[in-house]
């Protein structure tokens, strides 16, 4: 019939009952006499002309945590495994010396296997792997395919066996190996010649396929995730949305243009919003749940903030204290446990604790206004506030020897504009900026992995992209002294991780009562049977599984926290026991061995790091990572140096 305006509801009655008949697809044609072209509708989520079909958009499309809204391909992870060639080939050694691990003489299984390839393929295992043709690298690491081999292998009783089967290859090998195993041992040590790559289907952002495809105005999700908070606000401020799309999407868009000016006045404006978790910094996760606190618009609460400016400059720090005046003037209250000058001064009331560090400290010496704590006599906080006592610039500079300088050309990982990077050697070398200017990117993962490589012999490093580096050869090693903690469990120590444990147990191994008792070193240490406590095995803690919820640590109820038994706990040295000697501060322990050179020189390296006050036994896991990184700082400058090391510290202030 032909359309007209008064059948309009006729008209909807008769394509509503063509789409039921026809599952969902119905097709409007021209009569005979009009000219046109005949079209199709659908009200399923599927095109009408090629039929492809998508299920209804939901939220869950768009998670990548969700098997609706995952990559298929990668499980939502963005990136795919593979034993990478790099880290499995030293390609300046031959197969016979080792040239691909898990491969040499040692392994005799393995090495019969290459002796056999060697023989039918007519190549070389005494000549350097980069030196053997290409096709036959090809067939080691790759295998034969179909073609056979002849592989002659000397069994246990010196049996010559004879097999022809064809030749896996080296890198489906461990494949399989590591897809198969139940060792945890094999799977971690396999796990080292792993790489990762941006997963082929999802191009690294995790989402299948029709969620990628869906548009809100000029972009799509993952390009969206992509962008910097800080033009991602941009983004949503001048996203314009009409008609019933825009009523839909106004108060949505509200909340996010909220929660993203959150995250950019904290200082995070750099930071892309796919930026995954483990690769933030202590100070931007803390930064991150200030956010969301705001976000939360409580009032009445009183917030607790350790250190908040950790990792940023100045230009970001006047943002994040802006961020705390906001959360004040709402009608919290803000404690902010910090030492940053600003901070410090922009403070209603400030509660300066001392005097010292340690047992040197533990008292408040000034509380009131900034202006109060300033005047006070006492107050080495408000000395340096009120400029009375300053650091010290220094008078001299060392000079510059021009021929040796360590050059980086073409720097470009991550936000790098093709960097040219020349460092002097021989000096100290300060790399600054504002935050997410690419700092670390610059200096932690393209000049370290490049200088490990080339000094170390990292093979399990892989430096963001450049062009060049030049110079390396004035140095001799690297040294990266960074803010991880020096061990994950009770046993590890300052004591322990410095090298001071063991002249001090064979100092208690060299008393008069000890020999006579026959007791050596070991009977002093707390991880090996003997000396320690048998009941908590010299953890001096018992830890309690808690169904559901974390482990819990109890002090052990023999040793009564002492790690060692009643035995070993009566040999003294100099009226002190391993225990006592143990729970002394750095600085007592300094004037307690002060006749011991080897450990005199080494306690003092620590107290020339500030770390007076930490004891010689305090668990590692209770050290902050600035502590934990002038830990490692004072192994290093314990050390007799060679004087061509190449030291790299991130921000060490901290």
């Amino acid at each position: 019939f032909k359309v007209r305006a008064d059948l309009q509801q006729r008209l909807a009655e008769s394509f509503e009952t063509a789409l039921k008949l026809a599952d969902g697809i119905a097709l409007v044609a021209p009569m005979d006499d009009e000219p046109g072209e005949e079209v199709i509708f659908s009200a399923r989520f599927a095109c009408p002309i090629c039929g492809h079909a998508i299920s209804e958009l939901e939220p869950k499309l768009f998670s990548f945590n969700n098997p609706a809204g995952a990559c298929p391909t990668c499980d939502g992870l963005g990136v795919k495994q593979f034993f990478d060639i790099k880290r499995l080939v030293n390609a300046e050694l031959t197969l016979a010396e080792g040239a691909i691990r898990g491969w040499d003489r040692r392994n005799v299984y393995y090495f019969q296997m290459l002796g056999s390839l060697s023989k039918h393929y007519g190549f070389s295992l005494e000549v350097p792997f980069k030196e053997i043709p290409a096709d036959m690298q090809k067939v080691l690491l790759n295998g034969s395919g179909s073609q056979s081999v002849d592989f002659r292998y000397l069994n246990d009783r010196g049996d010559i066996v004879k097999r022809a089967h064809p030749f896996e290859g080296i890198v489906p090998n461990l494949e399989r190996r590591y897809r198969e195993t139940e060792s945890a041992t094999v799977r971690e040590e396999l796990a080292k010649f792993l790489g990762t790559q941006p997963c082929p289907d999802c191009r690294g952002t995790r989402l299948r396929r029709e969620a990628r495809h869906v548009w809100v105005g000029e972009k799509t999700l993952p390009a969206v995730t992509n962008l910097p908070i800080g033009d991602a606000t941009h983004y949503f401020e001048t996203l314009k949305l009409t008609g019933r799309r825009g009523e839909i999407a106004d108060k949505i868009l509200k909340e996010i243009r909220e929660r993203l000016q959150f995250l950019v006045n904290v200082g995070l404006d750099y930071l892309t919003l796919d930026r995954s978790a483990d690769t933030l910094s202590g100070g931007e996760a803390q930064r991150i749940r200030l956010a969301s606190q705001i976000g939360a618009g409580l009032v009445g609460v009183m917030y607790i903030l350790d250190e908040p400016s950790i990792g940023l400059h100045q230009r970001d720090n006047d943002r994040l204290l802006g961020t705390l005046k906001h959360l004040r003037d709402i009608g919290n209250t803000v404690i902010v446990v910090e030492h940053d000058e600003d901070a410090i001064r922009l403070a209603d009331y400030v509660v300066d604790i001392g005097p010292g560090a340690g047992v040197h400290g533990g008292h408040i010496v000034a509380e009131g206004t900034p202006d109060e704590v300033m005047s006070h006599p006492d107050s080495l906080t408000g000395k340096y506030l009120s400029g009375r006592v300053k650091i010290a610039v220094p008078a001299k500079r060392t000079p510059r020897n021009k021929k040796l300088s360590l050059t980086l050309k073409g720097a470009r990982g991550n936000n790098l504009q093709n960097v040219n990077l020349d460092i002097p050697i021989g000096l100290l070398t300060c790399v600054t900026g504002v935050s997410g200017s690419g700092k670390s990117t610059l200096i932690n993962n393209t000049l370290f992995p490049l200088s490990a490589t080339a000094l170390n012999g990292a093979t399990t490093l892989e430096a963001a992209a450049h062009d060049s580096i030049n110079g390396l050869q004035h140095l001799d090693k690297v040294v990266d002294i960074d803010q991880s903690p020096i061990g994950r469990t009770p046993r590890s120590n300052p004591a322990t991780y410095t090298g001071l444990f063991t002249p001090i147990r064979e100092l208690f191994a060299g008393v008069p009562e000890s020999r006579s008792r026959g007791y050596g070193p070991g009977r002093f240490s707390f991880n090996v049977k003997g000396g320690r406590c048998e009941a908590c095995q010299g953890d001096g803690l018992i830890k309690v599984e808690m169904h559901f919820l974390p482990d819990i640590y109890v002090p052990c109820d023999v040793c009564k926290s002492k790690r060692y038994n009643r035995e070993t706990l009566e040999i003294k040295y100099k009226g002190k026991n391993v225990h006592e000697v143990l729970e002394m501060t750095i600085e007592e322990a300094r004037e307690f061995f002060d006749a011991v050179p080897a450990l005199a020189r080494k306690l003092q390296t620590l107290m020339d790091v500030g770390l007076s006050y930490i004891k010689l036994g305090q668990s590692a896991t209770t050290l902050s990572g600035g502590e934990a990184q002038r830990v490692k700082l004072s192994r290093e400058l314990s050390k007799r140096d060679t004087g061509k090391t190449l030291y790299i510290l991130d921000e060490p202030t901290t």
